[in-house]
């Protein structure tokens, strides 16, 4: 309460990340408290507070007032002291309140009372006109409160600009989007759960770290990104002109370098042509009709003036006053497609995974004026004008645009007269392609290099048979086929030597290719427990998925009774070999920060199976061993055999056939056979605290109290001993807190009733940001103890508080 910041002095974040203190930016004379990257220069801080009362002279204070309130106060003045207030109305008596500076950057207001801890007020919910990592812009649903980012006036005033970052249409589809003062200036176009699909640049992964969330209330939408190293200082900003910098530091030239700007070009900027105008920057000039369209204004279209746009020529048949019944096949509206494009405004989402439906529904429609089928999104659909339309060089979406029949009949007719021509070239060039490959085989020279190219060869079996029928006659895969020449080249005949393990599937070996790519094999053992159904699900399925922490499925192979499935190969195999196997020596030990980053990937790509991919998958077998790593120590979630699409709203589903591993499976799994995105949780707290300790939980034996790894965790929490649980060998790399705050999450995720999990997006949320965590409860497999839970809180038994963290 009595402490204070005044001018010349500083609050560092405890991992000396962060700094918060007075400043004149770019040599204003105007004094500001703001919080910047330490070490580096002020020129971009990440936050400002008092960014409309700048003080003139030095003599500010930065305090926690008698209310509660944290104040920026000017000592100078005797009427009206205070500058900038959180403006909090706070009536608790009896309680601790601190101002700390964590190390992400955010200045966070909090209150201490009865042994628990509660924010009151942070930085990160107001914005400047900066985004830090983790950092949100978000709207409240219900109440349309907004959290937004506002541009500085110019380099030397902070105080509020004419550009805002906010976000749009949550209901619908997500947009981030700059505007000024009310007029929108630029759009990111619409969100395909792995980035933006107006913004090329954007890779679709997590790599970038972009994310969309909801809070605990699922009142709340926010958009946030996280780095993979947070030793490399970015930041994200709105400037004066309304464009959004990425900023990322450059420590060898000790520079600020910016890695990408939007917007960039006229064509980025809103709306540019017009109505069914598409704008395209390397053109000239950069605005055009689509076909089947004209500008509305010829004359102000010569001149360069484009914002009336275009409109079309001809009617669609469901406008027509008198259609003829017998012609109305013939001119039935038509779809042209568009590539590479950023897709318009105002589109409207429609529930359907099937792009001919997709296809149907708007042509059925009439006011439906185009569509579009995207990865991660699904079916999108237009009734209104196209707006802010651009065709980018590279990247880009493809819009179907509506067409009267008539529109299309001279291309079509000339596009008929190429086809015909194409295909006959195509033939030839095939027919002699194939005459030069039989010579080849018939001299001997292919068989030095085997084609991996292959198909399912049947060879009259039962069970090749089946797979044969579903993989041609069904939904059938988009993965290649691999011949069985191929496979056994290159894993020298499956010699023991390229053995590198065996699950319930079967061994798994290491091969290389032709072409010198590493391929690990796996080949379904006779004996396995696993057969056709599990090998027909992991490819169809995991071919459907792509996040960076999902192990990528390159193809398969059927040849008689050999099924084997093809996976890009992962030089530091599976996490069970560090965290338990005979790599868990004191050299080769895991520190910690690679346990948490492992932690964290693993909820990520959890998050994308049950959140984020355009399919809900319910992984069913999630353990250590079915978590590989790449070179980096990236983890990979891998082995979909036993994993589960959920369709629709479904959030819960029950089977008759129980398959998994014990010591990972939820209670209501392994003894009521039911299944949802909450088990696939308990098997990942089971996997976290594992990861944590080193220790396996179905194999471990602590003491006549502790029947299993959860139960000991427990009673540590319980004791107030939570930090005997780490693994001894990395205690001096442990960061205190969130090595606890990983603990506590793990316990939550291994609780006995579903309901009493988080789900996925909470356990990333919480993971990535410094939020008060519920205290857990006695978790499953347990047995009955004589601790009293009801009246249990972690604070009063627990010497370690999560929420504790303080800058120095």
């Amino acid at each position: 309460m009595n402490e204070q910041v005044v001018d010349g002095q500083t609050i560092v974040s405890a991992g000396g990340i962060f700094e918060l203190g007075f400043f004149s930016p770019n040599g204003s004379q105007g004094r500001y408290v703001g919080i910047w990257y330490k070490g580096l220069p002020t020129e971009k801080v990440a936050w400002v507070a008092n960014r409309e009362r700048p003080l003139i002279g030095s003599n500010g204070v930065l305090m926690i007032e008698s209310d509660g309130n944290l104040v920026l106060v000017d000592h100078d003045k005797n009427s009206m002291p205070v500058v900038w207030s959180t403006q909090l109305s706070l009536t608790s008596n009896n309680t601790i309140i601190k101002a700390v500076l964590t190390d992400e950057g955010n200045l966070v207001l909090r209150e201490n009372k009865l042994n628990e801890s509660v924010v009151l007020w942070e930085s990160f919910n107001h914005p400047s006109d900066a985004l830090l990592p983790r950092m949100k812009i978000g709207l409240n649903t219900r109440t349309g409160e907004q959290i937004i980012v506002t541009s500085w006036k110019d380099d030397t005033n902070p105080s509020l600009g004419s550009f805002t970052i906010a976000l749009l249409d949550p209901q619908e589809l997500v947009q981030v989007i700059v505007l000024n003062g009310s007029l929108k200036h630029f759009r990111s176009g619409q969100w395909n759960r792995g980035s933006f699909i107006g913004v090329p640049s954007m890779t679709k992964d997590y790599s970038n770290g972009f994310q969309l969330l909801t809070d605990n209330k699922g009142e709340t939408v926010y958009f946030s990104y996280g780095i993979l190293n947070y030793s490399s200082p970015i930041l994200i900003y709105l400037d004066s002109s309304g464009a959004i910098i990425q900023m990322d530091w450059d420590a060898e030239n000790n520079k600020w370098l910016k890695m990408q700007v939007v917007p960039k070009g006229q064509c980025d900027l809103y709306n540019t042509c017009g109505p069914f105008g598409s704008c395209k920057n390397n053109d000239s000039p950069i605005c055009k009709c689509f076909k089947g369209y004209e500008p509305k204004s010829m004359s102000e279209w010569n001149k360069g003036n484009w914002i009336s746009g275009c409109v079309r020529r001809a009617k669609f048949q469901c406008e027509e006053t008198s259609p003829n019944s017998d012609d109305d096949e013939r001119k039935r509206d038509v779809f042209l497609p568009v590539s590479g494009m950023k897709l318009p405004d105002f589109s409207h989402y429609l529930l359907t995974w099937d792009k001919m439906e997709c296809q149907d529904s708007c042509l059925k429609n009439c006011s439906c004026l185009a569509y579009a089928y995207v990865d991660g999104i699904g079916c999108m659909i237009w009734g209104k004008d196209l707006i802010d339309l651009q065709e980018f060089s590279h990247g880009g979406e493809k819009l179907y645009i509506r067409l009267a029949h008539s529109q299309l009949d001279k291309g079509r007719q000339m596009g008929a007269r190429i086809a015909i021509i194409v295909s006959a070239t195509v033939g030839l060039i095939l027919i002699g392609c194939t005459l030069y490959i039989l010579k080849i085989r018939k001299t001997g020279i292919g068989s030095l290099i085997p084609s991996c190219r292959g198909r399912i060869a049947s060879k009259h079996t039962s069970a090749a048979n089946l797979l044969h029928k579903s993989f041609t006659q069904g939904s059938s895969s988009e993965l290649p086929v691999f011949s069985f020449k191929c496979i056994e080249t290159a894993t020298k005949n499956f010699c023991p030597r390229n053995k590198l393990g065996e699950g319930g599937f079967g061994p798994v070996y290491k091969g290389v290719l032709p072409n010198g790519q590493e391929v690990a094999i796996k080949r379904l053992s006779r004996s396995s427990g696993q057969g056709i159904e599990e090998f027909k699900n992991e490819v169809t399925l995991i071919s459907r998925l792509q996040h960076r922490n999902l192990v990528k499925l390159m193809g398969f192979c059927i040849h008689g009774e050999e099924k084997l499935l093809i996976y890009e190969y992962m030089s530091n195999r599976s996490l069970d070999v560090f965290i338990f196997g005979s790599r868990s020596d004191d050299k080769a030990a895991l520190s910690w920060n690679q346990r948490y980053s492992i932690i964290e990937g693993i909820a990520r790509g959890l998050l994308y199976l049950h959140r984020d991919s355009r399919l809900k998958v319910i992984h069913r077998d999630l353990k250590a061993s079915n978590i590989l790593l790449d070179e980096d120590m990236n983890p990979k979630i891998s082995d979909f055999g036993m994993a589960r699409i959920f369709g629709g709203k479904q959030t819960i589903a029950n089977t008759n056939r129980i398959a998994g591993t014990y010591g990972y499976m939820s209670p209501e799994y392994a003894i009521q056979g039911m299944f949802s995105e909450k088990s696939d949780v308990f098997s990942f707290g089971v996997i976290l605290l594992e990861i944590i300790s080193s220790k396996r939980n179905n194999s471990f034996s602590h003491s006549k109290d502790s029947l299993n790894l959860l139960e000991h965790a427990w009673q540590l929490w319980n004791e107030g001993k939570i930090l005997d649980l780490p693994d001894p060998r990395v205690a001096g790399s442990l960061e205190t807190t969130q090595v606890v705050r990983c603990i506590v999450v793990g316990l939550l995720c291994v609780q006995e009733h579903a309901n009493d999990r988080p789900n996925t997006a909470t356990i990333v949320s919480t993971l990535c940001n410094d939020t008060i965590l519920p205290s857990p409860k006695r978790p499953a497999y347990s047995k009955d103890g004589s601790a009293d839970d009801s009246n249990f809180s972690p604070c009063s038994r627990n010497s370690f508080s999560i929420s504790n963290v303080e800058g120095r």
